[in-house]
């Protein structure tokens, strides 16, 4: 790793200099990973869960780098000993010594963004609160900060009226061209898990063009039963190339999701892309309910992620993940389309997606 040096802050904003958040599907230096811990997120199945871990970074390590945060030397050799055992590259993980609160990258791991095509990346500080719902959220809020130190890169500290923003990598969707998805439910409910109270859709779209260099920002309206964050757009719509967007849709009417996830049907009808042009919607389909002690999960096959080396998509041993995987194989003809187990993975409520963050190259 670098130097450890102090990370250079600066009040300029990614777009006025020229930076955007480039698409998933680019390049990536590297994948970034929590090293799973928290018995909470997942009651009893923290050591299955590491298993899973493994199987996730052997899949990504044969074409980029796997930075691990870790809490002590203790879980680093305990985590040298999950992904040796399952095959993982050993000479792809970088570890890095983070306390944190949770394993959920995509919304606490440091947000990159890019200079042109091939220019400097730097990384966006987003103020985690762990989804207005939780307290236990200091050391999480630290991993952004962390990053730019070890990496030399420059650090954007995301404000709005001189008042930090709060944001999750989980809760925005780009095609790396100029436009952003979102949901109303996550950051516009005035009452439930309100991260920036007092703003309105507005100044929002205002934050978001300024940090992550969009110029086009579409809202649709709500997640799945069972979605902690309350509406994150990684479990519901997902670009897979610029001018294409997979949408899960119920079919079941009596399901308690047909309603929600038909507005979203109803509401993309009206996305057009930052060209003026109409995106390609392509429908996924939803697996059968899940539940851990009686509770909804959000099962969804739009919680995949895009490696260098391939497309992981959380698979549920339900019929309906062939036909996901299929879709999806379809639509990416630039690497292969594997499918992950994670009905162990989403009792914490989220999958491969929530759990990574990608540094691009």
């Amino acid at each position: 790793m670098p130097k450890h040096r102090t990370a250079n802050k600066t009040s300029a904003t990614p777009a006025a200099l020229g930076f955007a958040m480039p698409a998933e599907w680019e390049r990536h230096e590297a994948t970034w990973l929590i090293w799973p811990h928290n018995q909470v997120d997942w009651p009893g199945k923290v050591d299955t869960v590491r298993w899973v871990y493994g199987e996730i970074v052997r899949k990504i390590c044969p074409d980029e780098l796997v930075r691990v945060l870790v809490n002590s030397k203790a879980d680093e050799k305990l985590a040298s000993h999950y992904l040796t055992r399952a095959g993982a590259d050993a000479s792809r993980v970088q570890f890095i010594h983070h306390p944190t609160n949770r394993g959920w990258t995509r919304d606490t791991g440091p947000i990159f963004v890019r200079r042109g095509v091939r220019g400097k990346t730097a990384i966006v500080h987003f103020h985690f609160n762990a989804w207005a719902k939780h307290d236990d959220w200091q050391k999480d809020r630290r991993v952004p900060d962390t990053a730019a130190r070890l990496l030399g890169k420059r650090l954007f500290n995301a404000q709005y009226n001189g008042k930090d923003f709060v944001l999750e990598g989980g809760g925005i969707e780009v095609n790396g061209r100029g436009t952003l998805l979102t949901t109303e439910q996550c950051y516009l409910d005035p009452r439930v898990q309100v991260r920036n109270p007092g703003l309105g859709r507005q100044a929002i779209e205002q934050t978001l063009q300024r940090y992550l260099g969009v110029t086009n920002v579409f809202w649709l309206v709500a997640g799945p039963v069972g979605d902690d964050t309350h509406g994150h757009i990684d479990d519901i719509c997902r670009f897979v190339n610029p001018k294409t967007v997979v949408l899960i849709k119920e079919t079941n009417r009596k399901d308690v999701n047909y309603r929600p996830l038909a507005e979203n049907w109803e509401r993309i009808q009206d996305l057009r892309l930052e060209d003026g042009s109409r995106p390609e919607v392509v429908p996924l389909p939803m697996p059968e309910p899940l539940y851990f002690a009686g509770n909804r999960l959000p099962a969804s096959y739009a919680n995949f992620y895009i490696t260098n080396a391939a497309v992981l998509v959380p698979t549920f041993n339900d019929p309906n993940d062939r036909i996901a995987l299929g879709i999806l194989g379809e639509l990416f003809n630039d690497r292969p389309v594997t499918g992950l187990h994670a009905v162990d993975l989403v009792v914490g409520r989220g999958t491969v997606h929530c759990l990574s963050q990608q540094q691009p190259g």
